[in-house]
């Protein structure tokens, strides 16, 4: 086992503990961006001047709005110091001349309240020349509108192997975008100080960039800004990169005008002008041997990137990375591009592209297993990793044991084929409720696919006495990351957690930090603090030898006592800590980690990209009725590898959530927009909770049960442990399988159940329907060299 990954004796890491701001959360005191700026009372207010069309070039008059009173001051590009850009790939102008979707911030208006403002954007006056505009992927696809790299991912041949293959089926599968919907809306607060510094509180997850993005608008160093994030309520992947225009705004508001500037978005604002997870478009073939191994892949997947870039080109990297999901292909070519459309510029989300690319597999997988006459949870099972195996991208697939060992285990905690035949003498005397099981497996790569990303930095201080300081780079957005970075230092310096506090993230305090996504949070900043807590540690522990007696190597520092093995002598830790500083022993140290292992190739998609795989396997049961085509959650089963977890009651929360969240894009959660040729073309038509369904009590299942693969340390993390934001996340396939197959369930044996997603009631029931008008093995996706119906769209 690696120095890294060693605990010590009575570590704090690893025990259950609440969360560090549970208490502040419960009881609404907890402060966020927004309530800094509550806080001011000189502080103006920015409000967007928003698009009415999906495209068109503008023209803008304020001169209106600054004749409504309370407004201050109409942010244009004229205003623009630096660089009139929000993004990090130059194709984001702030303040545009073109709208490029039905909603797109044109001006900001600065007013001495909400209201003001709102009235002052209402009265700018915007001219219109309406351009054709592109809102399907299917609209890209037909014009050739795209962007980006377009990456493939390829092993063997997968044509001659498609050729050869005794089975071969070809289709095409859709799966629909999802909103983040935090609970806090998007939200920046600008002032500068008596020195001419920059600072920004921002609801961000990667406040460099944001520094970076805010300096550029500017025209000033990056020194010149600071940025600041208290906590998010919230992120989900949705304020990795889109927060930094806002912040760029309010700055730029409190430089020309001299006074604080607020910008929180409404939630329609909100809904209306910040990216979603990209919908995708697969287009596949796929081939089979007689006992159902998969033999070859070949699929062009389509990401509709929206109007910008944004993070479109990595989260299309990791959905061709994670196309193969948990399964060897042996023979594969797989294409990745990015269409262009005038919707909002789609961006992160919990499993960036992961869940896209295993959703392939998956809905292949589950459409041809009836077409084979094999039952699901056998093909899968028979596909699965084994150990020595390498995915098409060339990465071993270490520990793939464990992945055979977590299936082993759901189906037996499950007790998944004595349930399914319960089930089916419930479905044999039922005829308009069905139920099912299905269990679905996961592997995700965890590292940023962007090598560079993958490090991070730590200042932390040990004062007199005995309290410590741990300032880290990692945002926490309620995920739990402060309390494991606690539990880090605690461990490390062998103190109580109650002697450890955490410092406002800063970019002042730790430079060119990360964002806190892929995953990587508890990695990354974990080494980071880890290391600088272990240098304050080891000069401490020179002073104790000598006043202690014994060896360097006798010295233990456990639960705020330093003791000598040698003499069994002890001292508190905070008496030790004024000893050291009059010795004059340095009680502060910056730390730093960075990933190693990792050799990546984006060009040829080629490599070893990711640390390690996080490896998990779940089981659901639903009860689907033929009338509604409601889906009930009956029972969850989840074996997951968290490795030796930090916090066993924080990842607990992360698999809980993120399989709900999960449950909810597969499920529930639709976004639509206005497709006609009207006027509102390109409007979101989804922009409140009330026409935008998100997971509630009613959907969670009766019955979760939640388990975490025993001696599964991971050697080369901070304490053996794995990360567990993202993973549990495509957990929830087996829900979207097990609707499968309770809808199967109303047709004839055979049937292949064409399954939309999200499989929402009406899109369950019109495939009850289906099935039970089906004759069949109608619906199957049919073999590639068949001459009649069009390929299926699931």
């Amino acid at each position: 086992m690696s120095e890294l990954a060693a605990r010590p004796d009575r570590a704090v890491v690893g025990r259950r503990m609440p969360h560090e701001s549970a208490a502040q959360h419960a009881t609404g005191v907890a402060t966020y961006t927004d309530d800094v700026a509550a806080r001011r009372g000189d502080v103006l207010t920015a409000w967007p001047v928003q698009s009415e069309h999906a495209h068109a070039r503008v023209r803008i008059d304020t001169a209106p709005a600054l004749a409504v009173p309370g407004v201050v001051r109409v942010l244009t590009v004229d205003d623009v110091p630096g660089l009139n850009d929000a993004g990090t790939k130059h194709d984001e102008p702030l303040f545009p001349d073109e709208a490029r979707y039905h909603g797109h911030a044109l001006a900001w208006v600065l007013a001495e309240s909400a209201e003001s403002a709102r009235r002052g954007a209402a009265a700018v006056r915007v001219d219109y020349d309406p351009l054709p505009s592109i809102i399907t992927i299917a609209e890209a696809i037909e014009q050739g509108s795209f962007q980006g790299f377009a990456p493939t991912v390829r092993r063997g041949d997968a044509a001659s192997a498609l050729a050869d293959a005794p089975h071969v089926f070809e289709g095409e599968s859709v799966v629909g975008g999802q909103e983040h919907f935090y609970l806090e809306t998007h939200a920046s607060f600008a002032h500068v100080d008596s020195e001419g510094q920059v600072f920004v509180d921002s609801s961000s997850q990667h406040p460099s960039e944001t520094q970076e993005i805010v300096a550029h608008v500017l025209g000033v160093p990056s020194h010149r800004v600071t940025v600041q994030v208290l906590r998010l309520g919230g992120g989900f992947g949705g304020k990795e990169m889109q927060p930094h225009g806002l912040a760029a705004v309010a700055s730029l508001g409190a430089v020309l005008t001299g006074r604080p500037v607020r910008l929180r978005l409404t939630r329609t604002q909100d809904l209306t002008m910040t990216g979603k997870r990209h919908p995708y478009h697969a287009a596949w073939r796929a081939g089979f041997d007689d006992d159902g191994r998969i033999l070859a892949l070949e699929a062009t997947l389509t990401a509709d990137g929206g109007w910008s870039l944004d993070l479109s080109e990595p989260v299309l990297g990791r959905a061709l990375c994670h196309v193969d999901n948990a399964y060897w292909i042996p023979d594969v070519a797989v294409h990745g591009r990015i269409a262009k459309t005038n919707k909002t510029s789609q961006t992160a989300f919990r499993g960036f592209g992961g869940p896209q690319g295993m959703f392939v597999i998956e809905d292949i997988l589950g459409r041809v297993a009836p077409a084979l006459g094999i039952d699901p949870a056998t093909l899968r099972e028979r596909n699965l990793y084994r150990p020595g195996q390498t995915t098409p991208y060339g990465q071993e697939v270490r520990h793939a044991e464990r992945l055979q060992e977590i299936w082993r285990r759901v189906r037996d905690e499950s007790a998944f084929d004595e349930r399914r035949a319960e089930i089916a003498r419930f479905n044999d005397g039922s005829p308009d409720v069905k139920r099912a099981v299905a269990i679905t497996p996961v592997k995700f790569g965890i590292s940023f696919t962007f090598t560079a990303y993958n490090q991070a930095g730590a200042l932390v201080h040990v004062y007199k006495d005995g309290s410590v300081l741990v300032n880290h780079g990692g945002t926490e957005l309620g995920q739990g990351l402060h309390t494991k970075m606690l539990q880090v230092a605690a461990t490390a310096l062998g103190v109580p957690i109650g002697g450890v506090r955490l410092a406002p993230t800063r970019t002042d305090k730790v430079a060119n930090t990360s964002a806190t996504a892929a995953s990587s949070g508890a990695d990354l900043n974990g080494g980071a603090v880890k290391h600088a807590c272990d240098q304050i540690r080891d000069r401490m522990a020179e002073v104790a030898a000598a006043h202690l007696g014994g060896a360097v190597g006798d010295i233990r520092f456990a639960d705020g006592l330093v003791s000598s093995t040698a003499t069994g002598r002890e001292m508190p830790f905070g008496e030790l800590a004024g000893l050291s500083y009059h010795e004059r022993v340095q009680l502060w140290a910056a730390g730093f980690y960075r990933t190693e292992g990792l050799g990546w190739d984006p060009g040829l998609m080629q490599g070893t990209p990711f640390k390690y795989f996080a490896y998990g396997a779940a089981a659901t049961e639903v009860e689907v009725d033929g009338f509604t085509g409601a889906t009930r959650l009956r029972r969850v089963d989840i074996v997951h590898d968290v490795g030796d977890s930090l916090s066993p009651g924080i990842d607990l929360g992360q698999v809980e959530g993120a399989f709900m969240q999960g449950a909810g894009w597969l499920m529930l959660e639709e976004l639509r927009w206005d497709e006609g040729d009207g006027p509102g073309r390109g409007r979101l038509l989804t922009q409140s909770a009330s026409t935008y369904k998100l997971p509630s009590f009613s959907e969670l299942p009766d019955e979760l049960n939640v388990h975490f693969l025993e001696r599964a340390t991971e050697d080369g993390a901070v304490y053996g442990s794995k990360a567990v934001g993202e993973p549990p996340f495509m957990l929830a396939f087996s829900v979207r399988e097990a609707i499968r197959e309770a809808v199967a369930a109303f047709g004839p044996a055979g049937h292949v159940v064409e399954l939309a997603s999200p499989a929402t009631p009406e899109a369950t029931f019109w495939a009850i329907e289906s099935a039970r008008g089906a004759t069949g093995a109608a619906g199957a996706p049919r073999p590639a060299d068949a001459a009649a119906p069009a390929a299926v769209r699931t």
